[in-house]
Order: structure tokens, then sequence, then C-alpha cells
């Protein structure tokens, strides 16, 4: 039983050992004599099988793989946020200085940089007792993020040993622990930790608040709780990559992870310059203080895209120990799909629906699994979000990428290209999507925004579907035959969609909206309702009523008031009065 073997056949990213090896399941491995990296992904009595994380070009039988003795993990310490990692954490500006604008294989460089000091704050006296998660040092980390070493959940035991406050290396020993065993352990800043193996927590709390986006379709419509899981599915250019930079910038996570898993590299460069330059609305300070990119264009091997998932949710998961609520954004996780089809196809297993590996569910499954609101080890409470854009090929919905997603998610926001031709965005189309969480969340909205919002919300989303109904007359006969009060149903459903979904990324008061702000918006919106029914209920025509332009003026609402002046929306309820008076005077 050897530490090391011999490479026996090679197919693209996939290697074959032939004989005994001392190799583990899921252990990282170094191939050939560049030293690429690579996982263990199955044994048999004569065989071992390994992925390999670069591109094997030139890679031949009889070159050597050599075992490191661990399984693949990420390097966990100060550092992570205002940084660019690939799929496998190594900084890729980094990588940049070393090698140029490509990398080239086998380059090693170290997840975060060993010189740097930190200036830290020692939590820990000695004889304090710890267990696995305890915080023994704050760490500014950045302007926003405050930094909280904690001990490894495996390790317990009393302090011997520590150090005063001061600056000190990611490496460099703060800690001495003498563990029950009698055995001593050194605690530093940094942990290793498997990306396959969840971070275990105390226990996991039920959805009960929302994570607040700004986005009035989202919020109001299919709103997503802390710890909750969304799928953005939609056909080229509907839109998914910008709905993610919008909840990215203004949702209430503290943290951002974005993984750009198989996307285009100018797509993905333009992705990475963009943070770069936004500003945290919150603080003011830029957005990357809080925020880590792993780029994994469509040009890079497959295997490093399939973990490139699991790197970012680790990542998420360690700050979310630390007490931190944490929103990732994967985009997208079908071309993750694709790349367990491409490996699947290599081992030569059988495949299911459209070539994709019989296993896609499970793995989709147990990737929104670690998604939750959590009690960790040390008793505060984190969250990971998991919001994954699902890039259907033709916009169709059906395909299995989707269904399996649909099975695993509680929030479903389905963009249609018919709403982006047409410039509505976010394209979130509202008869196909759904949010499972607006029960778990109606006491939040109830004791922190209004008792009617939830109410409204529905009332809402009713005259949208009655809408859509009666579109198939319409399409059928026309409009003109419609009763009056259909027509003010048609007209009631237009403001909605273009005063209350339609919203401007690129306006400064439209950009991000206030629950405050949304609610009075369907406040005002449900009056006009009101108050036209009466009319029509009288017997004025809907020609009467839209000549007085009181429609296209509350459609103007989300421009017109400020998000610093919700007054302003008081004075509306006060036109749409004067709108009734005047029906009732000019038609009297």
């Amino acid at each position: 039983m050897n530490s090391t073997g011999v490479i026996h056949g090679i197919n693209g990213p996939v290697i074959y050992l032939k004989g005994k090896t001392s190799f583990k399941m899921s252990e990282m491995v170094h191939v050939g004599d560049e030293h690429l990296v690579g996982e263990v992904i199955s044994l048999d009595k004569n065989t071992t099988t390994i992925q390999v994380y670069e591109e094997t070009s030139g890679l031949r039988p009889g070159e050597h793989v050599e075992s490191t003795g661990s399984a693949v993990s990420v390097t966990l310490a100060p550092g992570i946020l205002n940084n660019i990692f690939d799929g496998i954490e190594r900084p890729l500006e980094n990588i940049a200085e070393e090698g140029g604008a490509f990398i080239t294989r086998g380059v090693s460089v170290d997840s975060l940089d060993k010189q740097k000091k930190w200036q830290t704050h020692i939590t820990v006296n000695e004889g304090d007792v710890l267990s696995g998660g305890t915080i023994i040092a704050e760490v500014p980390e950045t302007q926003a993020i405050v930094h909280k070493c904690m001990v490894p959940p495996n390790i317990s035991g009393t302090v011997i040993k520590v150090v005063p406050d001061g600056e000190y290396t990611i490496d460099e020993v703060l800690v001495t622990l003498k563990q029950n065993n009698g055995e001593t352990v050194d605690l530093t800043m940094t942990q290793q930790w498997p990306i396959r193996v969840p971070r275990p927590v105390h226990h996991r709390y039920p959805a009960s608040i929302p994570l607040v986006t700004g986005q009035r379709i989202l919020d109001t419509m299919f709103p997503i709780a802390k710890g909750g899981t969304a799928a953005i599915p939609g056909g080229f250019g509907t839109g998914k990559t910008m709905t993610q930079h919008q909840i990215a910038k203004w949702s209430d996570a503290d943290i951002i992870v974005y993984i750009g898993c198989g996307e285009r590299g100018n797509e993905m460069t333009q992705v990475l310059e963009e943070f770069g330059e936004l500003i945290d609305p919150k603080s003011g300070n830029p957005l990357m203080d809080r925020t880590v990119l792993i780029a994994n264009t469509s040009n890079m091997p497959v295997a490093a895209r399939e973990a490139s998932i699991y790197t970012g949710l680790t990542l998420a998961e360690y700050y979310r120990d630390m007490g931190y609520d944490v929103a990732i954004m994967a985009d997208s996780t079908s071309r993750w799909a694709e790349a367990l089809r491409e490996l699947s196809g290599r081992l030569e297993e059988m495949p299911a629906e459209e070539g994709f590996p019989a296993y896609l569910a499970s793995r989709l499954s147990a990737f929104y699994e670690r998604a939750g609101m959590m009690q960790t080890l040390n008793g505060s409470t984190g969250s990971v979000s998991i919001i994954g854009a699902v890039s259907p090929q033709g916009g169709d919905f059906s395909e299995p990428v989707t269904q399996n997603t649909k099975r695993f998610v509680r929030c479903f926001w389905g963009l249609d290209k018919s709403l982006a031709y047409a410039r509505h965005f976010p394209a979130i189309h509202w008869l196909t999507s759904y949010s499972e969480y607006l029960n778990d969340l109606s006491g939040w909205y109830t004791d922190n925004v209004s008792p009617k919002f939830i109410d409204y919300r529905n009332r809402l989303m009713t005259l949208l579907n009655q809408e859509s109904s009666l579109m198939e007359i319409v399409k059928l006969i026309g409009g003109d035959v419609l009763p009056d009060d259909q027509k003010l149903t048609l007209e009631i459903a237009r403001v909605i969609r273009l005063g209350f979904l339609q919203q401007n990324a690129f306006h400064k008061d439209d950009t991000s909206v206030t629950l405050e702000k949304q609610f009075k918006m369907m406040d005002v919106i449900l009056y006009l309702y009101k108050v036209s029914r009466k009319l029509i209920a009288m017997g004025m025509p809907m020609s009467v009523l839209k000549s007085e332009g009181i429609f296209e003026k509350v459609i103007a609402i989300k421009y017109d008031v400020p998000n610093d002046n919700l007054q302003l929306l008081d004075m509306y309820k006060r036109d749409i009065d004067t709108f009734y008076n005047n029906v009732i005077s000019k038609n009297a």
C-alpha cells in the first residue's frame, strides 16, 4: 500500500491508477510532474479514479500521483473578504502576479496572505474552558466586518496560555489549550475545513425573518427568508445576473458570497469590475469590504467548476458561525450541473434524463440543504441564504436542472423573456413564480410593517390573476366588448405592473425601496381601485375615469416620491378623492 500511485489511463479531467494504493475517498492529491491538484472520487480493489482540477493536456501514463493526506479543503482565516478566488480557493490576483493573465498549470500559491499582520484582540483568558466554536480573538478584517477567530469544531479544552493583544499573522499561535486527554493544542487564526462536509451547528431555526432586498416584486410578492433558498431560472438576457447584483447590493445580508460558476469569461470580468466599483449603501465603504468572489469561467476545467459551489458554501458557513447573515449568489447552477454531466460521462456512468447523472437530484438537494438560519456552536445566530441562478437551454423550464431545483427550493423567481424583451425589469413573472415562505413570514410583516401587509399583497395578486384570465378574452374578441368593471380590472392591473412590479435599477429612488414605502404604494393603488369601483358602480364609463390622468399619476409614484420623504404618499389619497369629486361634478 503506497502513498503514491502511477497513472495508468487518462480521460480528459479523469485519470486512473492501477493497483492498490493507500489513498482515501475525497482525498486531495498532486498529479504528475507539474503537481496538478486532484481529488479521489472512486476506489475499488484494483483501480483508483481521480478528477483533476486543472487542464490535463500533456499528462501521460507513468507519471506519479502523490497523496497529501487530507481532503480537498479551504483555508479559513482573515483575508477572505475583499478577495477573488478560483474554484479551489486560489487567489486570482496573486496568480496573475506570479504567472500572468492566464492561470498556469500546477501553480502553487497560498490561499491567504501569510505575511500580513492583523490587529488582534484576544477574547479569552488563562483557565477558561473552551469548546468548538468559541470565539478566541477578534480581528477587524475590513472596515465593515469584524472577523471572529474560533476554536475548530472538533477541539475543546482549558486555556493554559494566551498572547497579549497585538499584531499577528494568521499562522502565529494565539491560544494554547490543554485537552481532556492531556494533550496540548496550539490555536491560530487559521482553520482548514473539507469543502464537501457541512460545518456543524447547534440547531436549525424555522424560517421567520425575511431577507429584505429592496426589490418590490421579491419583498412583497415572493419573499425569501433569511436562511432560505431561491432559484432564479431564465433564458439568455432575461436578467438573472442583474437580479443577483441588486440583491447583493441592497439586501440586508451582512456578507455576500458570489460564485461565478461556468459563466462566460467576458461576463465574469464585467462582474468583477462592477463589484469592485460598487459602494455599499449602508456604510459608504466599497461593497467588496463584505464580499468574496469566486470566479470559475466556462473555459476553466470542469472539475474545478464542480468544486467551486462547495468552496463558496464552506466560506459562507464559516462566516455564519461567527453570527453573520450570509447570502450566496450562485451563477449558475446549470453550468455546475453540466460539469457533473461531463464528469459522469467520462466515468462511463449510466446517464439519466438528458444525459445528466442519476445523482443530479441528490447533489442539488445536498447543496440547498446547507442553507438555513442556525444557532451556532458558540450560541450566536447566523444564516446562509442560497440564491441560485438556473440557465435552462432555450428558456425551457421543463428541463431536468430547473425541475429538480424546484423540488428543493421554497422560492421560485421565474424570469420571462417576453417581459425582458418588453424592457420590464425585473423580468420575474408573477404567474410562474411563487414563495412558500409567505405564511412563515406573515407574523414578521404584521409586527414590523403592518397587519394589512399580507392582505394587500394577496389582493394585488388576485387582480393580476384576474387580468390574466381577461386577457384571454381580449385576445379573442378585443377589449371594447368588456364591461366597465372588467376594463377597470385591466387598468388597475396595468398600474400594478408598471407602477409597482417594474423597477428601475438605475434610478436613485427606485433602485431599492423600503418595506414601508412598498406598503404605502400598495395602499394607494388599492385605494384608487376602491374609489374607481365606486364610480363604475354609479354608471361612470371607464373612458371618463382614464381621461382624468390619475392612473398615470399613481404609476409615477415610484419616481416622484423620494425614499426619505414618504409623507408625500399621503397626498396621493387626497388626489384620488379630488379625482372622485371631479368625475362626479362633471357628470352630474
